[in-house]
């Protein structure tokens, strides 16, 4: 489906194209072009809201229904008998909102820090700071479980927040931001008023960061929201499962409801478009900013 609509996209923009001249074909193929793009990114949200009405013998069915079907209170039924949504989501809440507060808190420090002061051996620290960027999550799965394991907290939520919650992405995007976005003039003038360096960071710079918090809070949400791996491996029992484990747990040898499991789902991701759109303009000034200087 997705192959298709991209062939008869490009096909119907090289014809707008032979056929238009000028500015005005070029922003009409522009804006062909970006619909096109933008049904194909939308059509596998669509598919899932549709599969979520469905009964598991209409989503087999060939040709694919494409509009909503009438079957969207069984699979509810069906869901809330299978797993535990509300619990799940409440978990996936706990571990999210915790761990994006902690990376806007910890990140934004340590970016502050690279980018303001001067101290010994801040370029090298910084470089293997980035450094660890470039080596695979995968590759620290197992001592970070032996760590895990000694620290007794197999089976908890802060073995999954607390690791990462002052990782190098982040504190690398607050580092980038304030060495753009924040004059040293500004500090210097609330030394002269008194003020400590703590209540220079929260009161005078923290205010300027809140592009930056929200397009760092936005994609750092999305990932602990998501996140599949280490979950799987830290959380053993069902009541604390997230989002990720229980629609995993949906899937059986016996047989899926995949009516059931797209509605779930559609639930898990839901919040997530949601978050988005409302913080969508915050995330497009925290990309853009500092971009171009003056």
């Amino acid at each position: 489906m997705t192959t298709l609509l991209l062939i008869i996209g490009i096909a119907a923009l090289v014809l707008i194209g032979l056929a238009l001249s000028g500015r005005i074909g070029k922003k009409i193929s522009l804006y062909f072009i970006l619909i096109v793009i933008a049904i194909i990114m939308l059509m596998p949200f669509y598919m899932m809201f549709v599969m979520s009405t469905l009964s598991t013998n209409e989503i087999y069915s060939f040709p694919p229904i494409m509009w909503f079907g009438d079957n969207l209170l069984t699979n509810l039924k069906n869901m809330m008998d299978q797993v535990n949504l509300p619990r799940a989501f409440l978990n996936s809440c706990i571990v999210t909102f915790s761990y994006t507060f902690l990376v806007l808190l910890f990140c934004s420090i340590g970016g502050y820090a690279f980018s303001v002061y001067d101290f010994p051996g801040r370029k090298q620290l910084f470089a293997i700071l980035l450094g660890t960027m470039m080596v695979p999550a995968t590759a620290g799965i197992i001592p970070w479980f032996i760590m895990m394991s000694k620290f007794q907290w197999i089976n908890t939520f802060q073995a999954l927040v607390i690791p990462s919650c002052a990782n190098a992405f982040g504190i690398f995007w607050m580092r980038q931001y304030c060495q753009n976005n924040v004059p040293k003039s500004l500090m210097e003038a609330a030394r002269i008023d008194g003020c400590s360096e703590w209540t220079i960071f929260f009161r005078v710079i923290a205010p300027i960061l809140k592009p930056a918090y929200a397009s760092l809070g936005i994609m750092q949400f999305v990932n602990m929201w998501n996140e599949f791996m280490q979950a799987l491996i830290i959380l053993r029992k069902e009541d604390m499962y997230t989002l990720p484990l229980l629609l995993r747990s949906m899937v059986s040898d016996r047989g899926t409801d995949y009516g059931a499991m797209m509605l779930a789902s559609t639930c898990a991701v839901l919040p997530l478009l949601i978050c988005f759109l409302c913080a969508s303009k915050y995330f497009m000034d925290g990309l853009t900013a500092g971009a171009v200087k003056e």
